[in-house]
């Protein structure tokens, strides 16, 4: 199931929650603006290849359009839109002045040298500066990508348009980017995962945790739960598969082990699984922290061993692998509560910049700890309230804030 009919189908639960309107809807489906691009790159041998490009802005109605860009081999138009509508539904739950984009380039940046992923990322810009902006559309970090990308994109953009820090978030520090961005993510969801444990009992001091995905946001959710939370982390994996151990991983060492350029399944702190292994694991919570559509009915959604589902991923979890969860008494946290962090501290970034004013690392965590909080209280008090899952009551949330906005501008 393509992002755009995962998101479709979710929608439209909560739609029928608040009643909201035909005309409504069908505004809240569309996007606002669609760009398809082709990127035409030197290689390094002289060769020229050509990529295709999209940044998507979904709605713009509460705010400058947040979102961003990815560099995957599978990135497409669908999956595109339906990650710049989340972006619009979680900007709207964190209540941060924002809408929603996402951008996203055909390629495998793998295969690309340094320089060569430069070009491209310069070139991606040039193709869709004329919509980009501090108060038209700010990209950030996604699959792929990271602060020297967007160190790249704000020079580019600034050599056309004047020094523009806010134009991206999630840059180096140094060059005008926030203290704590890029922990920022896993960060929010251990906020998440605190208030649920102390809301419905389900332990995370001492609890056991399985990560899929060890990149920016498994790799930072494991570090802080393991030293803030008290949390025992049992199995992570990557892309090449991942490591188990039922006393608990050394999570340090795990660490040291993958920032020395080497493979997770190769670490010998644990026992090698396979991907499809980790996810019968059991477990007190279970956090796909990598790519979308990775719980299924096909493939794990009657075999999953936890009590918890945590997002930490865009779109993990398919519509009809949610309904099965859902049967089978399994909590599920949505992605745009439990992953938004990742954007509450890319608004603070932004903000920092408009005022050419620093926050010291402490204020970063205290802001986003209350926003999340703040969030996640809205979505449980209206999740009991109405006797629906934390999904529905989130989208609910959501749908509400930005047709508000939209009436009240006129529509």
């Amino acid at each position: 199931m393509s992002g755009r009919a995962i998101v479709q189908s979710q929608f439209d639960r909560a739609a029928d929650l608040i009643n909201l309107e035909a005309y409504m809807r069908k505004i809240l489906c569309s996007p606002f603006r669609e760009v398809q691009v082709e990127v035409p790159v030197r290689m390094d041998d002289g060769r020229i290849e050509v990529f295709t490009g999209y940044r998507i802005q979904h709605n713009g109605a509460r705010g400058p359009c947040k979102g961003g860009i990815r560099y995957h081999p599978e990135a497409d138009h669908d999956e595109v839109l339906g990650l710049a509508t989340i972006m619009t539904w979680k900007t709207a739950l964190m209540d941060i002045p924002f809408g929603g984009a996402k951008g996203g380039v055909t390629v495998d940046p793998k295969k690309l040298s340094k320089l060569e992923l430069e070009r491209l990322t310069r070139r991606f810009t040039q193709r869709i500066a004329i919509v980009l902006g501090p108060y038209r559309d700010i990209p950030a970090p996604d699959v792929n990508t990271n602060a020297q990308v967007m160190a790249w994109i704000l020079d580019e953009y600034s050599s056309r348009q004047g020094y523009s820090p806010a134009v991206v978030t999630g840059k180096p520090v140094s060059l005008g980017g926030s203290l704590g961005r890029e922990e920022a993510t896993g960060r929010g969801v251990m906020y998440v995962m605190q208030e649920y444990a102390r809301d419905f009992g389900v332990p995370l001091k001492g609890g056991r945790v399985v990560i899929q995905g060890f990149g920016n946001v498994g790799s930072h959710l494991a570090r802080l739960i393991d030293a803030e939370a008290g949390a025992k982390v049992i199995a992570v994996s990557s892309v090449d598969g991942g490591v188990h151990n039922d006393q608990g991983l050394d999570i340090p060492a795990l660490l040291a082990h993958v920032a020395q350029g080497r493979p997770v399944p190769e670490w010998s702190g644990g026992k090698r699984i396979t991907n499809e292994d980790l996810w019968s694991i059991p477990c007190d919570w279970l956090v796909p922290a990598a790519l979308g559509g990775v719980i299924t009915k096909e493939a794990n959604a009657n075999t999953v061993d936890c009590k918890v589902v945590v997002e930490g991923a865009n779109e993990p979890t398919t519509p009809t692998a949610d309904r099965i969860l859902e049967e089978r008494g399994i909590a599920v946290i949505p992605d745009f509560l439990a992953n938004a962090g990742g954007v509450t501290v890319s608004y603070y970034e932004w903000a920092q910049n408009l005022q050419q004013y620093r926050w010291t690392h402490e204020q970063v965590n205290r802001e986003l700890k209350a926003t999340i909080t703040k969030a996640y209280t809205s979505v449980r008090d209206l999740a009991k309230e109405k006797k629906v899952t934390f999904r529905t009551a989130a989208y609910g949330i959501a749908l509400q804030r930005v047709a508000d906005a939209e009436r009240l501008r006129g529509n």
